[in-house]
């Protein structure tokens, strides 16, 4: 740990943010031998997975929740060999609404055969127009395919996703959920890296032969950085470069925006309005208002209500209490006045207005695909930037993408040491 003041301390490599990339930067460089300052400004690690028991009484995925790509995600295992309990979730919409008034059987078929060629379309595309929201025209089945495509997958609208970089992101079945909670088990694994939390990097100076991190912890000297922050802290230059970063580095950053998916859970008892555990119900909406339901996971007294893109910055901007009202009201509407007697506590994530996070995951904006690539470059030899905005392997958006990137980062760098 680093004491306070401004005493100087020199190591091999500074890791700033502790979430699921600075943990495994940190793992990597220890396991080559190389000394590394963990510097987190949250009071805890984890960054984005975070799990609490305060709210319901169960572990509850405040963060990341869906354990995806388990085929290849690193966390699978550890979470068998932990004992965690697991369900596979097949993402399969179970319930569509327009507005209170239910699909029927012709539209549940159309929506499956939407989904299907959006998919063909975004293989296929070769136009001018990187928006996703060009693939759309106005098919009601085929803007609900897209609602899971675009707000209630990348946390952004379809007008403000890329095509290309959408079509980059890998296929993330099979998706498993945790009873015990992924924020949890992150924690757990990460457990062994010492981190000094409440330590904000306020400015990092790479002008001389290495680089120098300054905040209310003191300096701390090393001969590089690995940045782990999202670009939604970078946009905010919470960090103060010096000298700056390059032209084309900062272009990235703000190309790659961060999106948003707003959970609002809220209690239910006495009944199951009908619905299995786990059922995936999706209300579309006039204006992207759109809701999504995870039903009583885990057969929960538990309604999980989503809500993405521009729609969970407004909320988000709304508050809580109006979130609670406004998924209260949206089940009223499908299942009539007396579900609102069996609504109880509920509440409201806020990813957009955690001053160190600002958001849900990196989105690269329509014609800036590339801006992914341009920023896992090195600068100087002495930056590196690692996260969920950089993950390998079509895993953008994901606690194993960030983790893949942290630790593919770390092995890197510890190279350069050795070189």
């Amino acid at each position: 740990f680093i004491s306070k003041g401004f005493a100087m301390q020199d190591v091999d490599v500074i890791v700033i943010g502790a979430g699921a990339a600075g943990l495994a930067a940190a793992k990597a460089l220890r396991d080559a031998g190389h000394s590394s300052v963990v510097l987190e400004a949250m009071g805890r690690i984890g960054g984005r997975a975070w799990t609490t028991d305060t709210d319901f009484g169960v572990p509850f995925d405040i963060g990341c929740a869906w354990l995806h790509a388990a085929d290849r995600n690193p966390f699978y295992p550890e979470a068998q060999a932990a004992g965690w309990t697991l369900y596979h979730h097949d993402m399969t919409l179970d319930h569509l609404y327009f507005g209170a008034r239910k699909a029927d059987a012709a539209e549940m078929a159309r929506m499956a055969e939407a989904e299907a060629a959006l998919s063909g379309c975004i293989a296929a595309h070769a136009g001018p127009d990187d928006r996703l929201s060009s693939l759309i025209g106005d098919c009601h089945c085929l803007r609900a395919s897209s609602t899971f495509a675009g707000p209630m997958d990348y946390g952004a609208d379809d007008d403000e996703i890329s095509v290309a970089d959408f079509r980059a992101a890998a296929d993330l079945d099979p998706n498993y959920f945790t009873r015990e909670g992924y924020g949890a088990l992150i924690h757990r694994w990460g457990a062994d890296v010492p981190v000094t939390t409440g330590a904000p990097v306020k400015r990092l100076d790479w002008s001389g032969a290495g680089v120098v991190a300054e905040g209310p912890f003191g300096r701390v000297r090393a001969r590089a950085a690995i940045v782990t922050v999202s670009t939604g802290v970078l946009q905010f230059e919470e960090i103060a470069f010096h000298p700056a970063l390059p032209q084309t580095h900062q272009e990235a950053i703000f190309d790659l925006p961060m999106g948003l998916l707003t959970k609002i859970p809220v209690a239910i008892s006495g009944t199951r309005l009908g619905l299995a555990p786990f059922d995936d119900l999706l209300i579309e909406r006039h204006a992207r208002h759109d809701l999504f339901f995870l039903c009583f996971p885990w057969d929960l007294d538990l309604m999980v209500g989503f809500v993405g893109g521009d729609f969970a910055w407004e909320m988000e901007a709304a508050g809580p209490a109006a979130a609670v009202d406004f998924v209260t009201d949206r089940l009223v509407d499908l299942f009539g006045s007396d579900t609102r007697r069996h609504v109880g506590h509920g509440i409201m994530t806020n990813w957009g207005g955690e001053r160190f996070v600002r958001g849900g995951y990196a989105v690269a904006r329509p014609g800036k695909a590339a801006a992914r690539s341009v920023l896992r470059r090195p600068v100087g030899n002495r930056i590196w930037f690692a996260g969920e905005a950089l993950a390998p392997d079509g895993l953008t958006q994901t606690a194993a993408g960030a983790r893949l990137s942290g630790q593919a980062v770390g092995a890197e760098v510890a190279r350069m040491l050795e070189g």
